[in-house]
């Protein structure tokens, strides 16, 4: 028998690494980070990783990991959770909030992979069983063919979004149909986005001094939520202007349960014809273009503009609603650009200013709805949330869960003003250079301002 002085030391525990797919995946995901996971990972067959008390992102099929091999960045990552392949245990835009702040504070960059980073992605991904063909691409994704900004091409971007249905709008909006930033003058009970959108309306016919009789050119007039206010409550004489069919059906919809036919044209017409209809030319008091400019292209803009001055008499104003980026952050994104606004160009607000001074015309106010957009998202957010099933039922489940993330994504960009949005009033002088426009805010629409 051997004696416990000489019996040889006892050998320590050997250590299992574990061998799920967290764990196998972890190392990569900090490759490709530059430093730690900023949120906990859990896999599809129960393995997790990454640090606790932070959001859970569910990765919930191999097919995720196929999707991102194919389409590696913001526009895999987006469809894989349209499809479900992935998902947040939490409120998806608190989510997407505390991964950017953690990634912020650890100093994390997007990932850029390089060849040998996909290669080894490549490698991870076969041993974990997610190699395969291209998975499909969601049905929602815009698939536009022909030249960039081409009245054809133009027309499909439209349509792909504005065109979704009346009823979809319907249910996402307040009764004003008003798809475009509110005007939030109130935070008093009950004052809700049905006032906040009438508030807008009213300043904008203020700031363009509209009267009785006055004739507006409506750009872009959407749903016609300014058409009709205008018209309704400054008897204004609008010509109305929209590329979606669906629009144009529901603005003649309503000037007939109105009662407006006599003040009330709706084209659904391309902007650019515009300049072909000599009888526009020089003929309205005012012109209004509410978050429409985003859609009209970087090439095309200075025509844009120049459709703005000529379709004003002399000494009108126009009014331009719109959209901007900031100086250094990029515009919509892969996601938006694939399932929104194909084709969207936004530019900071200065150089909106300088092509619209570049037209002949002079800019004499430019105020910033910024935080007024947060808000205004927070509403259509709160009511797809509220409505979920009826907009499942609607339009399924993915175009819903293209929304969301659309909603989400849109407020944290306005949160963090990587975007904006800005009305800017301007005005076409005479022949001796003159506005005629008071020179205070004041005067120009209303003594409240």
């Amino acid at each position: 028998m051997t004696s416990t002085a000489t019996r040889p030391p006892a050998k320590p525990p050997v250590r299992r690494t574990p061998t799920g797919a967290a764990q196998r995946l972890e190392p990569l995901a900090e490759r490709l980070l530059g430093g730690g996971l900023p949120v906990r990972v859990r896999m599809w067959d129960g393995s997790e990783a990454g640090p606790e008390n932070t959001p859970t992102v569910h990765v919930r099929s191999r097919r995720a990991l196929r999707r991102l091999l194919w389409e590696p960045g913001e526009l895999g990552l987006a469809e894989a959770y349209i499809t479900g392949e992935i998902d947040l245990d939490e409120d998806l835009g608190e989510g997407l909030r505390a991964m950017r702040r953690a990634m912020d504070e650890r100093g994390l960059t997007p990932p850029a992979p390089s060849l040998s980073d996909r290669l080894r992605a490549a490698g991870t991904a076969l041993r974990l069983g997610a190699v395969g063909p291209r998975p499909p691409v969601p049905a929602a994704r815009a698939g536009l063919r022909g030249a960039l900004h081409s009245p054809a091409r133009d027309r499909a971007a439209i349509s792909h979004h504005y065109d979704l249905s009346n009823a979809f709008y319907a249910l996402l909006l307040d009764e004003t149909m008003a798809y475009s930033c509110g005007y939030w003058t109130s935070d008093a009970p009950g004052y809700g986005p049905a006032d906040a959108q009438r508030d807008k309306l009213e300043l904008i016919c203020r700031k363009l001094g509209l009267r009785p009789g006055a004739r507006l050119l409506d750009i872009g007039c959407g749903w016609g939520s300014l058409t009709l206010h205008a018209a309704q409550h400054h008897g204004v004489r609008v010509t109305a202007v929209t590329l979606a069919a669906e629009q144009a059906a529901y603005v003649r919809g309503q000037v007939t349960a109105r009662g407006l036919e006599e003040l009330v044209e709706v084209l659904n017409i391309d902007y650019r014809d515009i300049a072909e209809r000599p009888q526009t030319r020089g003929a309205y008091d005012a012109v209004s273009t509410i978050e429409m400019g985003e859609h009209v292209g970087d090439a095309e803009y200075p025509a844009f503009t120049r459709i703005l001055h000529d379709s004003l008499r002399p000494q009108g104003r126009v009014l331009v609603q719109q959209m901007s980026r900031g100086a250094n952050a990029p515009g919509g994104g892969a996601f938006i650009e694939s399932y929104i606004a194909p084709d969207m160009h936004m530019r900071p607000v200065g150089e909106t200013v300088g092509l619209l001074e570049g037209a002949g015309l002079e800019v004499r106010d430019v105020e910033a709805l910024r935080e007024h957009y947060v808000l205004t998202v927070y509403a259509w957010r709160r009511t797809l949330e509220e409505r979920w099933r009826e907009f499942t039922a609607l339009v399924g489940e993915e175009t819903a869960r293209v929304w969301r993330l659309y909603l989400v994504g849109g407020a944290l960009a306005f949160e963090e003003r990587r975007m904006g949005v800005d009305q800017i009033l301007c005005v076409r002088p005479d022949r001796n250079g003159k506005a005629a426009m008071e020179s205070t805010r004041a005067g120009w629409y209303g003594a409240d301002r």
